[in-house]
């Protein structure tokens, strides 16, 4: 008996209205003070007000068994950087009408303290509650247990349940953005994302098949025999050339801990290389991954077979950031030894200052000797912004000249790895899949590799 009234205090739960009635009770008594007709208005007032609380007590706790159910349901892994579904199913025991107020334990790495949702309930429902979370980091999230405070329709007292749900779920790289290119690509509709339609340069590509039309297919391929054979618009399908390989190099330095919009430079190039080892695959040429910073981190051959896909995220889901600078002549040796066939290389690295790519710039002329080295590397979103606000006093002349000259410097960098035959792109971090993909596809088009 003892046991269960310690446990039925620790979940009972005084409620506003609770403390508003009482307020009102008190009103009461002060008024007959000054008011000598009141009588024992107030003390029946107060005792039907405890007979209420009394009632709500026995409503509420006269189920000794889970009066309220409640279960998290969560994808098996994460996705950084993406909005993550996750679902609170309820159902209401009780035989009456019951308001629920809903306390989700999530992990200490999201920083929010309003979780809170709430719910009415008619007796014997069922009933789903969705909401998202968008993780910014790679790693372990540890999930706590669910808190739910039910009300009844007098709702002078809530009563917790509790239920035990700790689990922990990693965090991997973006494979919602991966399937979302994914699904794109299989329906011809990847330039609603920004991807760009690529003009094939003549047709020196392998005649692969005749198929039906679809919203996408570039007019010029019509075969109108075949066309007016079947009665039904047809197209020739021809194939790019196929088994080429497609290595994403990615820097781990310190250039790439800079963080923008919650995630770092080095989980956006993550993230992009997913999408872009992905798109590689399904066009049938290989992906291979190397991973660097003042050392050689990981290194994963090309290939593409459907557990390689598997392979990258896993190495990508265990890399962080390191705190020196980068060894470019450590990635030169590393290619010389790994690469025996000319590759299409993706470095995604950053240079703030043209001094910062003259110390890079012998090693990544040896590498482009030997492949095809793409170089990819961010604007500065922030200067930019500086940049273009107008000046108001002198201090802002100063910060705007400053936020141009870096700027400008970003820009003589592409020029100067163009200078050397070296291609490159300069992107804003949340432009980078897109615009990396779309130069993919353009190498593929011109057959540059």
């Amino acid at each position: 008996m003892e046991h269960l009234i310690t446990k039925y205090y620790k979940d009972l739960f005084l409620s506003n209205r609770l403390f508003t009635g009482l307020a009102g009770v008190v009103l009461m008594f002060l008024m007959s003070f000054f008011f000598p007709w009141l009588g024992d208005v107030p003390l029946l007032l107060f005792l039907v007000f405890v007979l209420l609380v009394v009632i709500d007590m026995v409503l509420l706790f006269r189920i000794h068994h889970d009066g309220v159910f409640a279960r998290r349901n969560a994808p098996n892994r994460l996705s950084n950087g993406d909005d993550n579904v996750l679902t609170i199913n309820l159902e209401n025991f009780y035989g009456f009408k019951v308001q629920l107020g809903i306390i989700d334990e999530i992990p200490v790495q999201f920083q929010k303290r309003d979780i809170w949702f709430e719910v009415s309930m008619k007796p014997h429902e069922n009933k789903i509650i969705d909401y998202k979370l968008k993780p910014v980091k790679r790693g372990e999230y540890k999930f706590g247990s669910l808190h739910v405070y039910v009300s009844s329709p007098l709702g002078t007292i809530q009563r917790r349940y509790t239920f035990e749900q700790e689990q922990t779920l990693p965090v991997y790289p973006s494979f919602l953005q991966m399937r979302k290119f994914e699904l794109m690509a299989v329906s011809n509709r990847l330039s609603e994302v920004g991807v760009k339609k690529i003009r094939r340069l003549g047709h020196s590509m392998e005649f692969e098949q005749v198929k039906n039309y679809v919203a996408g297919d570039d007019y010029r391929t019509i075969n109108w025999k075949a066309t007016a054979r079947r009665g039904d618009m047809m197209v020739n399908s021809y194939s790019d050339e196929k088994s080429q390989h497609v290595y994403c190099l990615i820097d781990k330095s310190r250039a790439m801990k800079m963080p923008f919009g919650g995630l770092s430079l080095l989980d956006y190039a993550i993230n992009a290389s997913l999408v872009l080892s992905n798109i590689a695959i399904r066009k049938e040429d290989k992906a291979g991954l190397i991973t660097f910073g003042e050392k050689i981190g990981s290194i994963l051959p090309a290939d593409r077979r459907p557990v390689q896909l598997n392979k990258i995220q896993e190495v990508l889901y265990k890399e962080k950031t390191r705190y020196l600078e980068s060894n470019q002549e450590a990635l030169f040796i590393a290619i010389r030894n790994t690469l025996k066939q000319r590759s299409l290389l993706v470095l995604f690295t950053n240079f703030e200052s043209l001094s910062a790519l003259e110390r890079q710039l012998p090693f990544l002329k040896r590498i482009s000797r030997f492949h095809l080295l793409l170089v990819v590397f961010f604007e500065n979103t922030e200067l930019k912004s500086l940049a273009e606000e107008p000046a108001r006093d002198l201090e802002g002349v100063y910060i705007k000249t400053i936020a141009e000259k870096f700027a400008y410097e970003k820009k003589q960098i592409v020029l100067e790895l163009a200078k050397h035959g070296i291609q490159s792109i300069l992107t804003a971090p949340q432009n980078l899949t897109i615009n990396t993909i779309n130069r993919y596809l353009e190498i593929k088009s011109r057959q540059s590799i």
